[in-house]
């Protein structure tokens, strides 16, 4: 069970990155149950990929009055991300990182970020998005982890907080439908398995 703080996280406002308006981030869930995925970066390959793979399940969100939103630690490739067609909801920035901070989100730095990009659960991720045609980049704040965040309607209750270990940690889509209490028909990408730095599909 999560001891998050729901309205002192909802109080704190992040971007829309269709209007520019600043929104408090309690009006997602003010009038519905959503789904916030929070990304690395939007340059990130396992973030395209994953930002992929949860769209997959917005039409049974939306079926069910779910909404899906995805929140960016900045704008720093975002046209990008929006050109590629990556995600199926709607997109905000948390500028300040405030939310990233507050949702126990950790910062990598200099010294442990480059095992943590090259664990097995990214190396197998990195090649089943390559075989799908999902590339990414470098650019922007590399040091910033994300996660996911669920929270019921009117914000009464939070019904999932997930914290990235490493960038390779992704919440599996039977999770999500679970947390929420419903069942969706979509097949989750399979991950290839790597074996001694090799990885087959």
């Amino acid at each position: 069970m999560s001891c998050l703080n729901v309205d002192k996280l909802g109080s704190k406002c992040v971007k829309s990155a269709v209007s520019g308006e600043q929104v408090e981030l309690s009006s997602l869930w003010r009038d519905q149950t959503v789904v916030m995925f929070f990304l690395r970066r939007f340059g990130c390959q396992i973030c395209r990929w994953a930002a992929a793979e949860v769209s997959k399940l917005e039409k049974e969100l939306r079926v069910n009055g779910v909404a899906l939103v995805g929140i960016g630690p900045e704008e720093t490739g975002l046209k990008e991300f929006q050109d590629g067609g990556f995600f199926k909801g709607e997109i905000y920035i948390d500028e300040t990182k405030q939310c990233y901070k507050d949702l126990g989100f950790k910062r990598y730095n200099a010294i442990n970020v480059v095992p943590a990009a090259l664990g097995k659960k990214v190396r197998e991720i990195s090649s089943k998005a390559s075989s799908e045609g999902i590339q990414g980049n470098f650019s922007g704040d590399l040091l910033q982890s994300g996660g996911m965040l669920i929270v019921a309607k009117g914000g009464e209750k939070v019904l999932l907080h997930f914290i990235q270990e490493t960038p390779g940690d992704l919440v599996p889509l039977e999770d999500i439908t679970k947390a929420l209490g419903i069942s969706a028909s979509v097949q989750a990408g399979v991950r290839p398995q790597c074996d001694e730095g090799v990885c087959t599909r």
